[in-house]
Parts: structure tokens; sequence; C-alpha cells
């Protein structure tokens, strides 16, 4: 089977003001202004971004219609924004400030339903399902919500079945254990919910290196890729946030101009020059 054109997602986690990464969904660093990673990733030839409110479950509210409503006027790829959108009025209001698609993971659990209201009212294309799973002792995967904190006892796979059944447009497959290590996908994990849908599945959670990318693409036959630390980490350098020096969030990682040990930072058109060498198809940027 050919592998599809993968796209290249870079994932905004955002607390308050900031662009925060962390470990585990949790230790929470800040790196800087969204917008300036946003326009950064785009000018580099991002497929799609994905803004994500990291602690809107806590407030049951996403706060990031103003960012939308500002990337959306500078930026033109698609955008996908999740976090705290619970009802149909909560994604109209995210789609009319300016994203593409939204989301969803805590409301859909709780209201499996609102999936497929919302793909009715909005059509499956914009409707995202996340699913955060967590490797258990007997090696199933249970789905997880609130960043990776509220046990839900979900089975990840079925759940992403039951959600292409209901609507969704995509799955979001995101390894709770991976996630910010740099220990690459869990390929297993990847595997089990691309096999169980026809849907287009996106690979959260791991990668450390171009080299990782390559493994989940060619092990599970994904359609897209979304990346935080290895983008971040190379794109921090060469920011020049208003926010830098702010004292809002956990600020010292970046102050001191350190990067993960685990991580081998590389740019988009690395990343894409690197699959397209081991014969993924990915779209280039021009001149790139």
């Amino acid at each position: 089977m050919p592998l599809p054109v993968v796209r290249i997602i870079p994932r905004l986690d955002i607390k308050g003001p900031n662009l925060v990464k962390g470990i585990h969904l949790e230790g929470l660093r800040v790196l800087g202004t969204p917008e300036d990673y946003a326009q950064h990733y785009y000018e580099m030839g991002a497929d799609e971004l994905i803004y994500q409110d990291v602690v809107a479950s806590l407030y049951e509210r996403n706060s990031l219609h103003e960012f939308i409503s500002r990337t959306a006027r500078e930026i033109f790829v698609p955008l996908t924004v999740g976090g705290g959108l619970r009802t149909l009025e909560d994604i109209s209001a995210a789609l009319a400030v300016g994203a593409d698609k939204v989301s969803i993971n805590t409301a859909a659990i709780r209201n499996p339903e609102l999936i497929e209201q919302a793909a009715l009212q909005f059509g499956s294309s914009t409707i995202v399902v996340a699913i955060e799973a967590i490797c258990q002792p007997d090696g199933s995967y249970l789905a997880y919500t609130d960043n990776g904190r509220e046990h839900t006892g979900v089975d990840a796979v079925q759940w992403a079945r039951k959600a292409e059944q209901l609507g969704a447009g995509e799955i979001i497959a995101t390894s709770v254990d991976r996630e910010g290590t740099g220990d690459g996908f869990d390929l297993a994990l990847t595997q089990e919910i691309a096999r169980e849908v026809s849907i287009p599945v996106i690979a959260h959670g791991g990668p450390g290196c171009v080299e990782q990318v390559a493994d989940v693409v060619r092990a599970a036959n994904i359609d897209a890729v979304a990346i935080a630390s290895i983008f971040h980490y190379e794109a921090v350098s060469k920011m020049h946030s208003s926010h830098l020096g702010a004292e809002e969030g956990n600020t010292e990682f970046l102050k001191s101009g350190r990067t993960s040990k685990a991580i081998t930072p590389a740019s988009i058109d690395q990343l894409k020059q690197h699959l397209v060498g081991q014969s993924i198809p990915c779209r280039m940027r021009a001149g790139g």
C-alpha cells in the first residue's frame, strides 16, 4: 500500500499568554508567545497548526479566541483548536473567529452524541477527536481526559472506532506515556488505532528526532504527525518574543538557554527533507 502524503503539523500548547511544553503533558515550561512560533512555522512550511489550550479543562472554557483571530488573519494554513470545547455553541464560536477544525476530547467522552451533532451541523471534516491514551499493564490502552489526568475506563482503540462511526473526520492519537520524552512515538498504539479506523489519524507524543517520525509513518501508514518538542527547541533560539522576560509561569528553562538532552531539534524543512529521502511523500514549500 503506498504511503499517503504526510501532513506535518506543529502543535502549540498554550497556557495563558504563553506557548508551553511539558513531559507527559505536565511540568509545563514557558517557551515564548504562540504568535511568534505560529508565524515562524507558517513561514517554514507547516501544513497545518494545532492550538491546544492546556488549562481549558480546569476552567471549562477555551480562552484562545483572541489568538485564533490574530493567527487566522496572518497565517493561511488550516488551524485546529482544542481545549474546553464542550458544546455546539463553543465549537461554533471557535470556527467563527477563524478555526478550520476543532479538537474535542473530554466533552466527547462524556457525551458521545456531541460528535454526531457537531458533524451534522459543521461537517465531519471539521470535527477532530483527540484521544489521550495511557498503556495499561496488560498492554491495552485506556483513554484519559484533562491532559491525561482523568481516568475514564474507556478503551482507546474501541473509542477511536466509535468516534468514526459517530462522524469524526480525524483522530489525534496521543501517547501520554511518550509525550515530551523524546523516546519516540508509541508505534503499537498508533498502529492499533490506524488499523481500526478509515479516517485520517494524526500521531502525537514522543518523537525526539526526525528518524522517529519516519518510523511511525512507515509502521502505521498514517496521514499526519503533530510535533512540538523537535520544532520548538529548534525555533526557540530564533524567537524574539515580547514575553521572553515575563515572570508568569515556569520561565527558568527559557531564560537558561538550554534545550532538552532527549531531543534532537530540527526545522520543518529538515524533517520534510528527511522524509522525502526515505521515500515518504510530503508537501515541500516552494524553494525548500
